[in-house]
This record gives C-alpha cells, sequence and structure tokens, in this order.
C-alpha cells in the first residue's frame, strides 16, 4: 500500500482526492491542512515527512485570495512559493512523488488562443508571480514531479457556482464579467486527471481543465439554468467591475502535454458543471 500525504486536505481538491480514492485499498492517504501542518516552515515539513514516509506529496495547498495576495505578498510567497520548495525539499529526501498544483493565472492573458505548456509565462499580479515561483522552486528541488495548472476550479467548498445561486435567491439580476475567459473546471475532473499522472513515470509540467471556454457571465448563464433559476445575468465590462488584482483576460489552458503524452481528454466544462450540480454541488 502507498501512501499519499495530501497538503491542503479541507479544501475543494483536497476533499475530491479523498472521495477519490476512499474506497481504493492501493493507497492509504494522510491528510493534513493549516492545523497540522505549516508548509512555511520547513522544519515543520521535514518531520512530517520522516513521520510519515509517504510515497506521493499533493499539495493542494495555496494562498488563493487573489485580491488579497495583492497586499499580502510576504504571506503569499510563504505559501505559493516557500511551501512548495519544502514539500520539494522533502519529496527529494524521501524518495517520493512531488504533485503541485498551480494556475492559469501564472499567463498574463493577452492570447488569443489557448495557452500550451510551452508558452512564456508572464504573470501581472502578486497570486501569480507567486505560483510561478512555487513551480519553479519544485522543478528546482524536487526530483520526481507532476506540476499540474488548472483553471476556475470548483467543488466541494466555497466557489463561484455557490456564490451564484446564493445571489440569484436574492437578486433578479447578478452583473458578472463578460470579457475574462477560461475554463471552469471540475475538482473531480482535475483530481482524475492528477490519478492517472501518479500511476505513470511522465513527469514535467501540465495543463489540467475541463475541455472548452467560456467567460464568466457564460458561466453564470449556464448555472442558472442548470438550476433552473429565471435570474438574468447583466454582461459587465472588466473596468466596470475594478478589483484590486489584475485578472487576465483570457486564460483558456489547453491540455496538450495530457494528450500528447497519455491521449488524456477530459470532460467539456457544460458536462462537467451539469453532473456536479446533480451531484449536490460536490
Amino acid at each position: 500500500m502507498k501512501k499519499i500525504l495530501i497538503t491542503g486536505s479541507n479544501g475543494q481538491l483536497g476533499r475530491a482526492i479523498n472521495r477519490k480514492y476512499e474506497a481504493d485499498s492501493r493507497y492509504e492517504l494522510v491528510n493534513t491542512d493549516v492545523g497540522e501542518l505549516d508548509i512555511t516552515s520547513v522544519d515543520d515539513v521535514l518531520q512530517m515527512v520522516d513521520q510519515v514516509k509517504p510515497d506521493i506529496i499533493i499539495n493542494c495547498a495555496a494562498h488563493t485570495n487573489v485580491n488579497l495576495c495583492e497586499s499580502d505578498w510576504d504571506n503569499a510567497y510563504r505559501i505559493n512559493a516557500i511551501g512548495p520548495r519544502n514539500l520539494s525539499i522533502a519529496a527529494t529526501r524521501m524518495n517520493a512523488r512531488m504533485v503541485h498544483v498551480s494556475t492559469d493565472y501564472v499567463f498574463d492573458g493577452s492570447a488569443s488562443s489557448p495557452y500550451t505548456e510551452f508558452d512564456a509565462t508572464n504573470p501581472c499580479g502578486a497570486y501569480g508571480k507567486t505560483k510561478l515561483e512555487g513551480e519553479n522552486f519544485v522543478k528546482q528541488f524536487a526530483k520526481e514531479f507532476y506540476i499540474i495548472r488548472t483553471a476556475w476550479l470548483y467543488g466541494d467548498g466555497n466557489n463561484f457556482v455557490k456564490t451564484m445561486l446564493r445571489l440569484a435567491e436574492t437578486n433578479e439580476t447578478v452583473s458578472v464579467v463578460r470579457d475574462q475567459f477560461g475554463t471552469p473546471t471540475s475538482a473531480r475532473v482535475l483530481t482524475d486527471m492528477i490519478a492517472a499522472l501518479i500511476e505513470t513515470d511522465n513527469f514535467g509540467t501540465f495543463h489540467g481543465t475541463c475541455e472548452g471556454a467560456c467567460s464568466w457571465a457564460d458561466f453564470a448563464e449556464e448555472i442558472f439554468r442548470l438550476a433552473g433559476r429565471t435570474t438574468r445575468v447583466n454582461r459587465i465590462t472588466t473596468e466596470e467591475y475594478p478589483t484590486p488584482a489584475k485578472r487576465p483576460a483570457y486564460s483558456v489552458l489547453e491540455n496538450y502535454m495530457l494528450k500528447l503524452t497519455m491521449g488524456y481528454e477530459a470532460e467539456d466544462w457544460k458536462t462537467a458543471i451539469r453532473e456536479y450540480m446533480e451531484n449536490g454541488l460536490k
């Protein structure tokens, strides 16, 4: 039986991974979140890994509040960059495989076609910059690693889908940005990708999202349609909804490496969101 050490286990992806493996006798999961493990402390990480002796480390922990990252750089850097560094150092010491989840925000959003793993990164905000540094540290310190960039993630936890449904309860119209494009991705779909990768020696950097693309406004309209809501979407521009952090206007990811090296094809985003809502938002 192999051991998987999960960081950020209480988040949407951590919960999806636990659901995936709950009946799989090949693996034993060791769950940690901020209360059990401070990934920003190399001593704490080394001590935990020495104790658990995992075969695989999956890092789901991150400082994901994009706006707060702008004013909380040091903390964002500790969690998004130093944390993956510490876990990678420990993984190499234990001869464990390192799985690190990254983001579409490593790109600046100026493209007009989906980004592949080989396109130049150029993050435009603190969140993307610190996540990219995390990727670099993993490449530097981990011996066997999978870096998986995902986007617009939703699962069992707080997310855009639940926010839209909550707003629809008390509003006839909801304003949503129409000029930012990406791919809504189910935590279950991302978990299936991770599960497929860790069974192989296919190491490297991968993009892991559902197929297809839409704007946030398109996504909201599909959520309301599936929920049977009559709530209308007021399709606004980014300029009409200013935020502390600049968002990439176009951050659609192409899962090029998964397709090329494994023939792996993910579900379309509309299929995945329908399944999610039919399964009680889990």
